[in-house]
Protein backbone atom coordinates (compact mmCIF):
# COMPACT_ATOMS: atom_id res chain seq x y z
CA UNK A 1 0.00 0.00 0.00
CA UNK A 2 1.38 3.40 -0.98
CA UNK A 3 1.90 6.10 1.62
CA UNK A 4 -0.43 8.93 0.63
CA UNK A 5 1.18 12.38 0.76
CA UNK A 6 -1.06 15.37 0.07
CA UNK A 7 0.39 18.85 -0.44
CA UNK A 8 -2.00 21.78 -0.16
CA UNK A 9 -1.06 24.84 -2.17
CA UNK A 10 1.35 25.18 -5.09
CA UNK A 11 3.07 28.46 -4.43
CA UNK A 12 6.84 28.51 -4.05
CA UNK A 13 6.77 26.39 -0.88
CA UNK A 14 4.15 23.81 -1.80
CA UNK A 15 5.50 23.25 -5.31
CA UNK A 16 9.07 22.89 -4.05
CA UNK A 17 8.02 20.49 -1.27
CA UNK A 18 6.04 18.27 -3.67
CA UNK A 19 8.85 18.12 -6.21
CA UNK A 20 11.50 17.48 -3.58
CA UNK A 21 9.50 14.65 -1.99
CA UNK A 22 9.11 13.06 -5.43
CA UNK A 23 12.90 13.03 -5.76
CA UNK A 24 13.52 11.73 -2.23
CA UNK A 25 11.10 8.77 -2.10
CA UNK A 26 10.62 5.73 -4.32
CA UNK A 27 7.66 6.14 -6.64
CA UNK A 28 6.33 2.65 -5.91
CA UNK A 29 6.03 3.45 -2.20
CA UNK A 30 4.30 6.84 -2.19
CA UNK A 31 1.62 8.79 -3.99
CA UNK A 32 2.07 12.56 -3.99
CA UNK A 33 -0.97 14.71 -4.71
CA UNK A 34 -0.60 18.47 -5.08
CA UNK A 35 -3.83 20.45 -4.66
CA UNK A 36 -4.08 23.88 -6.28
CA UNK A 37 -6.88 25.90 -7.90
CA UNK A 38 -4.78 26.97 -10.92
CA UNK A 39 -2.88 24.86 -13.48
CA UNK A 40 0.07 27.27 -13.70
CA UNK A 41 2.70 28.30 -11.21
CA UNK A 42 2.31 31.92 -10.07
CA UNK A 43 5.47 33.95 -9.52
CA UNK A 44 4.13 35.93 -6.61
CA UNK A 45 7.27 38.07 -6.40
CA UNK A 46 6.45 39.42 -9.88
CA UNK A 47 2.77 40.31 -9.41
CA UNK A 48 3.58 44.04 -9.32
CA UNK A 49 5.02 43.61 -12.82
CA UNK A 50 1.88 41.85 -13.98
CA UNK A 51 -0.27 44.65 -12.56
CA UNK A 52 1.84 47.26 -14.33
CA UNK A 53 1.08 45.70 -17.71
CA UNK A 54 3.96 43.27 -18.24
CA UNK A 55 3.36 39.70 -19.38
CA UNK A 56 4.93 36.93 -17.31
CA UNK A 57 6.36 33.67 -18.63
CA UNK A 58 3.75 30.87 -18.41
CA UNK A 59 4.87 28.01 -16.16
CA UNK A 60 2.35 25.12 -16.45
CA UNK A 61 2.57 22.55 -13.66
CA UNK A 62 2.16 19.86 -16.28
CA UNK A 63 5.61 20.77 -17.58
CA UNK A 64 7.19 21.49 -14.18
CA UNK A 65 6.21 18.08 -12.78
CA UNK A 66 6.46 16.01 -15.97
CA UNK A 67 7.94 12.61 -15.19
CA UNK A 68 8.08 13.15 -11.41
CA UNK A 69 4.96 11.23 -10.40
CA UNK A 70 3.39 14.27 -8.71
CA UNK A 71 -0.35 14.33 -9.43
CA UNK A 72 -1.97 17.79 -9.69
CA UNK A 73 -5.56 18.11 -8.46
CA UNK A 74 -7.23 21.31 -9.66
CA UNK A 75 -9.46 22.28 -6.75
CA UNK A 76 -9.80 24.67 -3.85
CA UNK A 77 -9.34 23.43 -0.31
CA UNK A 78 -12.65 23.80 1.50
CA UNK A 79 -11.66 22.23 4.85
CA UNK A 80 -9.00 20.19 6.61
CA UNK A 81 -9.80 17.75 9.42
CA UNK A 82 -6.45 16.90 10.99
CA UNK A 83 -8.01 14.44 13.46
CA UNK A 84 -9.64 12.43 10.68
CA UNK A 85 -6.69 12.95 8.31
CA UNK A 86 -8.97 14.17 5.53
CA UNK A 87 -9.18 17.19 3.23
CA UNK A 88 -12.41 18.45 1.66
CA UNK A 89 -11.94 19.75 -1.89
CA UNK A 90 -14.17 22.12 -3.85
CA UNK A 91 -13.77 20.98 -7.45
CA UNK A 92 -16.25 23.45 -8.91
CA UNK A 93 -18.64 20.60 -9.62
CA UNK A 94 -19.08 19.67 -5.97
CA UNK A 95 -17.16 18.61 -2.91
CA UNK A 96 -14.86 15.60 -2.61
CA UNK A 97 -12.94 14.17 0.32
CA UNK A 98 -9.26 13.32 -0.02
CA UNK A 99 -7.63 11.15 2.65
CA UNK A 100 -3.94 11.36 3.50
CA UNK A 101 -1.28 9.63 5.56
CA UNK A 102 0.99 12.69 5.60
CA UNK A 103 -0.07 16.26 4.88
CA UNK A 104 2.04 19.25 3.85
CA UNK A 105 0.05 22.41 4.53
CA UNK A 106 1.29 25.24 2.29
CA UNK A 107 -1.78 27.41 1.75
CA UNK A 108 0.24 30.52 2.53
CA UNK A 109 -1.26 33.95 3.10
CA UNK A 110 -3.52 36.42 1.37
CA UNK A 111 -4.52 40.05 1.36
CA UNK A 112 -4.71 41.80 4.71
CA UNK A 113 -7.09 44.76 4.51
CA UNK A 114 -6.66 45.50 8.20
CA UNK A 115 -10.39 46.09 8.75
CA UNK A 116 -9.93 49.70 7.63
CA UNK A 117 -13.28 51.11 6.43
CA UNK A 118 -13.63 51.08 2.66
CA UNK A 119 -10.54 49.01 1.88
CA UNK A 120 -12.38 45.79 1.03
CA UNK A 121 -14.83 47.69 -1.23
CA UNK A 122 -12.56 50.17 -2.96
CA UNK A 123 -8.89 49.13 -2.79
CA UNK A 124 -6.90 46.73 -4.98
CA UNK A 125 -4.60 43.97 -3.77
CA UNK A 126 -1.41 42.38 -5.07
CA UNK A 127 -1.42 39.18 -3.02
CA UNK A 128 -2.89 37.04 -5.81
CA UNK A 129 -2.83 36.77 -9.59
CA UNK A 130 -6.56 37.57 -9.92
CA UNK A 131 -5.99 40.69 -7.80
CA UNK A 132 -3.01 41.76 -9.92
CA UNK A 133 -5.02 41.23 -13.11
CA UNK A 134 -7.92 43.33 -11.77
CA UNK A 135 -5.49 46.11 -10.92
CA UNK A 136 -3.90 45.81 -14.36
CA UNK A 137 -7.29 46.26 -16.03
CA UNK A 138 -8.17 49.25 -13.83
CA UNK A 139 -4.85 50.99 -14.49
CA UNK A 140 -5.39 50.55 -18.23
CA UNK A 141 -8.61 52.55 -17.90
CA UNK A 142 -6.91 55.59 -16.37
CA UNK A 143 -6.31 58.64 -18.55
CA UNK A 144 -3.49 61.17 -18.35
CA UNK A 145 -3.35 62.76 -14.91
CA UNK A 146 -5.11 59.88 -13.17
CA UNK A 147 -4.15 59.36 -9.54
CA UNK A 148 -2.82 56.14 -8.03
CA UNK A 149 -2.08 55.82 -4.32
CA UNK A 150 -0.15 52.85 -2.94
CA UNK A 151 -0.66 52.31 0.79
CA UNK A 152 2.17 50.51 2.57
CA UNK A 153 5.87 51.31 2.77
CA UNK A 154 7.14 47.71 2.83
CA UNK A 155 8.70 45.74 0.00
CA UNK A 156 5.44 45.15 -1.89
CA UNK A 157 4.39 48.79 -1.63
CA UNK A 158 7.74 50.08 -2.84
CA UNK A 159 7.84 47.69 -5.76
CA UNK A 160 4.26 48.45 -6.77
CA UNK A 161 4.62 52.24 -6.58
CA UNK A 162 7.87 52.38 -8.55
CA UNK A 163 6.75 49.84 -11.15
CA UNK A 164 3.52 51.73 -11.83
CA UNK A 165 5.24 55.12 -11.89
CA UNK A 166 7.89 53.89 -14.32
CA UNK A 167 5.46 52.17 -16.68
CA UNK A 168 2.86 54.97 -16.53
CA UNK A 169 4.67 58.32 -16.29
CA UNK A 170 1.41 60.01 -17.34
CA UNK A 171 -0.16 59.14 -13.96
CA UNK A 172 0.26 60.86 -10.60
CA UNK A 173 1.53 58.17 -8.23
CA UNK A 174 1.72 58.57 -4.45
CA UNK A 175 2.92 56.32 -1.64
CA UNK A 176 1.55 56.42 1.90
CA UNK A 177 3.79 54.96 4.62
CA UNK A 178 3.00 54.57 8.31
CA UNK A 179 6.63 55.33 9.21
CA UNK A 180 9.51 57.06 7.46
CA UNK A 181 10.26 56.01 3.89
CA UNK A 182 12.46 52.90 4.03
CA UNK A 183 12.99 53.28 7.78
CA UNK A 184 14.28 49.70 8.06
CA UNK A 185 17.04 50.27 5.48
CA UNK A 186 20.64 51.39 5.91
CA UNK A 187 21.54 55.02 5.33
CA UNK A 188 22.73 54.19 1.81
CA UNK A 189 19.53 52.27 1.09
CA UNK A 190 17.28 55.08 2.32
CA UNK A 191 19.15 57.68 0.29
CA UNK A 192 18.85 55.62 -2.88
CA UNK A 193 15.16 54.97 -2.28
CA UNK A 194 14.49 58.71 -1.93
CA UNK A 195 16.46 59.41 -5.07
CA UNK A 196 14.51 56.87 -7.12
CA UNK A 197 11.05 57.85 -5.87
CA UNK A 198 11.82 61.53 -6.48
CA UNK A 199 13.12 60.76 -9.97
CA UNK A 200 9.91 58.90 -10.80
CA UNK A 201 7.78 61.75 -9.51
CA UNK A 202 6.23 59.72 -6.69
CA UNK A 203 4.69 61.83 -3.92
CA UNK A 204 5.55 60.27 -0.55
CA UNK A 205 3.31 60.75 2.50
CA UNK A 206 5.33 59.63 5.52
CA UNK A 207 4.17 58.93 9.09
CA UNK A 208 0.58 58.58 7.93
CA UNK A 209 -2.01 55.97 8.90
CA UNK A 210 -5.02 55.57 6.62
CA UNK A 211 -8.36 55.86 8.39
CA UNK A 212 -10.73 55.35 5.46
CA UNK A 213 -10.74 54.56 1.74
CA UNK A 214 -13.38 55.78 -0.69
CA UNK A 215 -13.83 55.25 -4.43
CA UNK A 216 -11.95 58.43 -5.36
CA UNK A 217 -9.82 59.26 -2.30
CA UNK A 218 -8.44 58.13 1.01
CA UNK A 219 -8.36 59.92 4.33
CA UNK A 220 -5.50 59.69 6.81
CA UNK A 221 -5.81 59.60 10.59
CA UNK A 222 -4.98 63.33 10.84
CA UNK A 223 -7.75 64.22 8.36
CA UNK A 224 -5.60 64.68 5.26
CA UNK A 225 -7.50 63.81 2.07
CA UNK A 226 -5.44 62.23 -0.71
CA UNK A 227 -7.11 61.96 -4.16
CA UNK A 228 -7.03 58.42 -5.54
CA UNK A 229 -8.67 57.12 -8.69
CA UNK A 230 -7.02 53.83 -7.73
CA UNK A 231 -5.91 52.74 -4.26
CA UNK A 232 -3.49 49.81 -3.95
CA UNK A 233 -3.41 48.31 -0.43
CA UNK A 234 -0.12 46.57 0.48
CA UNK A 235 0.12 46.79 4.26
CA UNK A 236 0.91 43.12 4.86
CA UNK A 237 -0.39 39.59 4.49
CA UNK A 238 -2.98 37.64 6.47
CA UNK A 239 -2.83 33.92 7.22
CA UNK A 240 -5.27 31.76 5.26
CA UNK A 241 -8.38 31.52 7.51
CA UNK A 242 -8.79 27.81 6.79
CA UNK A 243 -6.21 26.98 9.47
CA UNK A 244 -8.65 27.93 12.24
CA UNK A 245 -10.87 24.94 11.56
CA UNK A 246 -8.21 22.28 11.08
CA UNK A 247 -7.81 21.20 14.70
CA UNK A 248 -4.08 21.96 14.50
CA UNK A 249 -2.37 23.96 17.24
CA UNK A 250 -2.09 27.59 16.17
CA UNK A 251 -0.07 30.58 17.34
CA UNK A 252 -1.78 33.83 18.32
CA UNK A 253 -1.50 35.15 14.75
CA UNK A 254 -3.28 32.09 13.31
CA UNK A 255 -0.21 30.36 11.93
CA UNK A 256 0.37 26.66 12.54
CA UNK A 257 2.88 25.93 15.31
CA UNK A 258 5.69 23.65 14.10
CA UNK A 259 8.93 22.20 15.45
CA UNK A 260 12.41 22.60 13.96
CA UNK A 261 11.57 20.12 11.17
CA UNK A 262 8.34 21.97 10.24
CA UNK A 263 6.15 19.25 11.78
CA UNK A 264 2.99 20.25 13.63
CA UNK A 265 3.44 20.06 17.39
CA UNK A 266 -0.11 18.73 17.78
CA UNK A 267 -0.42 16.38 14.78
CA UNK A 268 2.78 14.53 13.79
CA UNK A 269 1.42 13.57 10.36
CA UNK A 270 1.11 17.24 9.34
CA UNK A 271 3.88 19.55 8.18
CA UNK A 272 3.30 23.28 7.68
CA UNK A 273 5.55 25.56 5.65
CA UNK A 274 5.80 29.09 4.33
CA UNK A 275 3.46 31.84 5.47
CA UNK A 276 1.11 29.24 6.98
CA UNK A 277 3.57 28.24 9.72
CA UNK A 278 5.36 29.94 12.57
CA UNK A 279 8.90 28.67 12.97
CA UNK A 280 11.92 29.93 14.85
CA UNK A 281 14.90 31.38 13.03
CA UNK A 282 18.27 32.71 14.18
CA UNK A 283 18.26 34.42 17.56
CA UNK A 284 14.97 32.78 18.48
CA UNK A 285 13.02 35.18 16.24
CA UNK A 286 10.01 33.96 14.25
CA UNK A 287 10.72 33.73 10.53
CA UNK A 288 8.98 36.46 8.55
CA UNK A 289 6.46 35.76 5.81
CA UNK A 290 8.55 35.71 2.65
CA UNK A 291 9.88 33.54 -0.16
CA UNK A 292 13.28 33.77 1.55
CA UNK A 293 11.82 31.93 4.55
CA UNK A 294 9.36 29.67 2.79
CA UNK A 295 11.63 27.84 0.36
CA UNK A 296 14.14 26.68 3.03
CA UNK A 297 11.15 25.64 5.15
CA UNK A 298 9.92 23.53 2.23
CA UNK A 299 13.35 21.90 1.86
CA UNK A 300 13.40 21.10 5.58
CA UNK A 301 9.87 19.67 5.68
CA UNK A 302 10.32 17.51 2.58
CA UNK A 303 13.67 16.14 3.73
CA UNK A 304 12.41 15.47 7.26
CA UNK A 305 9.27 13.68 6.07
CA UNK A 306 11.23 11.59 3.57
CA UNK A 307 13.83 10.67 6.19
CA UNK A 308 11.22 9.61 8.75
CA UNK A 309 9.43 7.43 6.21
CA UNK A 310 12.73 5.88 5.13
CA UNK A 311 13.86 5.31 8.72
CA UNK A 312 17.07 7.35 8.39
CA UNK A 313 18.45 10.27 10.36
CA UNK A 314 16.24 13.35 10.16
CA UNK A 315 18.21 16.40 8.97
CA UNK A 316 17.75 19.83 10.51
CA UNK A 317 18.83 22.90 8.58
CA UNK A 318 19.41 26.32 10.09
CA UNK A 319 17.31 28.87 8.19
CA UNK A 320 18.92 32.30 7.99
CA UNK A 321 18.70 35.50 5.97
CA UNK A 322 21.25 37.16 3.69
CA UNK A 323 19.52 40.06 1.97
CA UNK A 324 16.29 41.85 1.15
CA UNK A 325 15.86 42.40 -2.58
CA UNK A 326 13.72 45.27 -3.87
CA UNK A 327 13.02 46.08 -7.51
CA UNK A 328 12.37 49.78 -8.11
CA UNK A 329 11.08 49.53 -11.65
CA UNK A 330 12.95 47.66 -14.40
CA UNK A 331 16.08 49.78 -14.35
CA UNK A 332 16.66 50.38 -10.65
CA UNK A 333 16.98 48.13 -7.63
CA UNK A 334 18.06 47.91 -4.03
CA UNK A 335 19.73 44.97 -2.32
CA UNK A 336 19.87 45.52 1.43
CA UNK A 337 22.23 43.04 3.06
CA UNK A 338 21.11 41.76 6.46
CA UNK A 339 22.32 39.66 9.37
CA UNK A 340 21.28 36.05 9.87
CA UNK A 341 18.31 37.20 12.00
CA UNK A 342 17.26 39.84 9.40
CA UNK A 343 18.89 42.84 11.04
CA UNK A 344 20.03 45.63 8.71
CA UNK A 345 23.69 45.90 7.76
CA UNK A 346 25.27 49.09 6.47
CA UNK A 347 26.14 47.40 3.19
CA UNK A 348 23.69 47.83 0.31
CA UNK A 349 23.81 47.44 -3.46
CA UNK A 350 21.94 49.99 -5.57
CA UNK A 351 21.21 51.02 -9.13
CA UNK A 352 21.18 48.95 -12.31
CA UNK A 353 23.47 46.31 -10.87
CA UNK A 354 20.98 45.80 -8.03
CA UNK A 355 18.15 45.53 -10.57
CA UNK A 356 20.03 42.78 -12.41
CA UNK A 357 20.79 41.08 -9.07
CA UNK A 358 17.09 41.08 -8.18
CA UNK A 359 16.20 39.68 -11.59
CA UNK A 360 18.63 36.81 -11.07
CA UNK A 361 17.03 36.11 -7.66
CA UNK A 362 13.55 36.03 -9.21
CA UNK A 363 14.62 33.74 -12.04
CA UNK A 364 16.45 31.54 -9.56
CA UNK A 365 13.33 31.17 -7.42
CA UNK A 366 11.30 30.02 -10.44
CA UNK A 367 14.12 27.69 -11.54
CA UNK A 368 14.15 26.22 -8.03
CA UNK A 369 10.51 25.14 -8.37
CA UNK A 370 11.42 23.00 -11.40
CA UNK A 371 14.68 21.89 -9.74
CA UNK A 372 13.77 21.45 -6.05
CA UNK A 373 17.04 19.68 -5.21
CA UNK A 374 19.00 22.47 -6.96
CA UNK A 375 20.25 20.14 -9.65
CA UNK A 376 22.09 17.91 -7.20
CA UNK A 377 21.92 14.10 -7.64
CA UNK A 378 19.33 12.42 -5.42
CA UNK A 379 18.53 8.96 -4.15
CA UNK A 380 14.93 7.79 -3.98
CA UNK A 381 14.61 5.89 -0.71
CA UNK A 382 12.15 3.11 0.04
CA UNK A 383 9.48 3.65 2.67
CA UNK A 384 10.14 1.34 5.61
CA UNK A 385 7.63 2.61 8.17
CA UNK A 386 4.63 4.81 8.66
CA UNK A 387 4.94 8.01 10.67
CA UNK A 388 3.58 7.45 14.16
CA UNK A 389 6.09 9.08 16.51
CA UNK A 390 4.99 12.15 18.45
CA UNK A 391 6.76 15.41 17.63
CA UNK A 392 9.42 16.76 19.96
CA UNK A 393 7.79 19.48 22.03
CA UNK A 394 11.09 21.07 22.99
CA UNK A 395 11.52 22.14 19.37
CA UNK A 396 8.13 23.85 19.20
CA UNK A 397 7.65 27.61 19.01
CA UNK A 398 4.86 29.64 20.55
Amino acid sequence: MQHRIVVLGAGYTGAVAAGRLARRLHRDDVSITLVNPEPDFVERVRLHQLAAGQDLTPRPFGELFAGTGVELRLARVAAVDADRKAVTLDTGAGHEELAYDSLVYALGSGWNHGDVPGVADHAHELASRPGALRLRARLAELVVGGTVVVVGGGLTGLEAATEIAESRPDLDVALVARGALGDWLSEKGRAHLRKVTAGLGITVHEHQAVAEVAADRLTTADGTVVPADVTVWTTGFAVHPLAEGTGLELAADGRIVVDATMRSVSHPDVYAIGDAATAVGPGGKPLRMSCASGVPMAWQAADALAARLAGVTVPEVSIRYFQQCVSLGRGEGLIQFVTADDGTKEKALTGRLAARYKEIICKGAAWGVAHPTLGLPTRRRRVVRQETAAPVREEAVA
